[in-house]
């Protein structure tokens, strides 16, 4: 699976809500934790340390990394210098972010602290933050990126801006997540805005999941981080099929499957064929594992984008072999619609390059 991380917000939140949440993501191997420390009103450092340790030796129990968001402003108000972490280290933190930068030197300095918190950077601003930060020589292992997130409609990262920004991050081999959000219709984040809460902005109406398999199929997304809270078990189930590493695709199947039509839909490992045609894309290993095995003609209409075939008996010594349609053609019969990927994910199919490894989950 994914790694894949959660949000809670103890400041909008009550303790045993937050508790069973964490409870039921570590049912699925969730493994990070995002939480923050901005709009806490006038509470003293006490009542904070209070609200966060509980939450976070919780999260402990089940092996989970818990980054807090913070700001400069936050430092000033808590009293807390750049040079001095116990605080963050007192509430059991792992980590912290930086949703605003301070001056680059101060980050590099923190990257040393004493109790080997990590220092994330808000990946969504100005690459020359990363840049500014990388001069002063921090503590690299300990320096994290994630992209932001947004309340409002249409104020989410356009798609050409966070693929530049998560190039020139992921060239620097820093670790880098990204945030989904949940479609539940209470669901919440730290502000009082709720319209969504997600990194791009082509994510706010699609299945959770989707969100989920379009960052994995970009290939820049380390952590994928449920932004708004409560997901339902549902959204967790979904987001647990997900292959690592792989474009994920549904589809939406035209007849019942023969044996060994559904082995090689969802059975088999599937990459893309190297020397690939403007047509399809070609998974050709099946044809050799299923070359004594029949597969009737079934379903040979003519083939439209998003199609997912699997080559049928009249094709000899090609049978077995899957393909994904790009464009529209005729089909001979020799060629076995299975059915089609559903409308709003043909998108991935640009993810679907020379040696990609895909995947067909239910």
């Amino acid at each position: 699976m994914i790694n894949l991380g959660i949000s809670i917000y103890p400041d909008k939140s009550n303790i045993g809500d937050d508790l069973n949440y964490i409870d039921l993501a570590a049912k699925y191997k969730v493994k990070r934790i995002f939480t923050n420390l901005l709009g806490l009103g006038n509470k003293s450092k006490d009542e904070i340390k209070n609200e966060f340790s509980i939450r976070i030796k919780h999260a402990h129990k089940y092996d989970m990394e818990v980054i807090v968001d913070v700001a400069p402003y936050i430092f000033n108000e808590l009293g807390i210098s750049y040079d001095d972490l116990s605080f963050f280290h007192e509430i059991g933190a792992d980590g912290i972010r930086m949703d605003e930068s301070f001056d680059g030197s101060k980050e590099a300095i923190m990257s040393y602290n004493q109790y080997g918190l990590k220092i994330e950077f808000n990946a969504s601003g100005s690459i020359n933050q990363l840049e500014n930060i990388l001069s002063f020589k921090p503590k690299k292992e300990k320096v994290i990126s994630s992209h932001n997130f947004y309340p409002q409609k249409y104020t989410g990262l356009g798609l050409d801006y966070f693929i530049e920004n998560s190039k020139r991050i992921k060239e620097k081999d820093i670790e880098l997540s990204s945030f989904i959000s949940s479609n539940t219709e209470d669901a919440f984040g730290p502000w009082n805005i709720n319209e969504g809460l997600c990194t791009l902005e082509i994510h706010r109406s699609l299945p959770i999941d989707l969100q989920a398999r379009h960052f994995i199929a970009t290939g820049l997304i380390d952590n994928v981080i449920i932004a708004n809270c409560y997901a339902t078990e549902d959204e967790f189930e979904s987001l647990f099929k997900i292959k690592e590493n792989q474009v994920n695709f549904k589809v939406n199947k035209e007849y019942k499957l023969s044996e060994v039509e559904e082995k090689i839909l969802y059975d088999d490992e599937h990459f893309v064929r190297g020397d690939i045609s403007d047509y399809m894309r070609r998974s050709t290993m099946t044809r050799v594992k299923y070359r004594d095995s029949e597969i009737k003609p079934q379903n040979t209409r003519d083939l439209r984008r998003g199609d997912v075939v699997i080559l049928n008996d009249n094709y000899t010594r090609y049978k077995g072999e899957l393909h994904i349609v790009l464009k529209d053609i005729p089909n001979d019969g020799n060629k076995n619609v299975i059915g089609s990927i559903f409308e709003d994910e043909l998108f991935l199919l640009y993810y679907l390059n020379s040696w990609d490894k895909f995947v067909i989950i239910d």
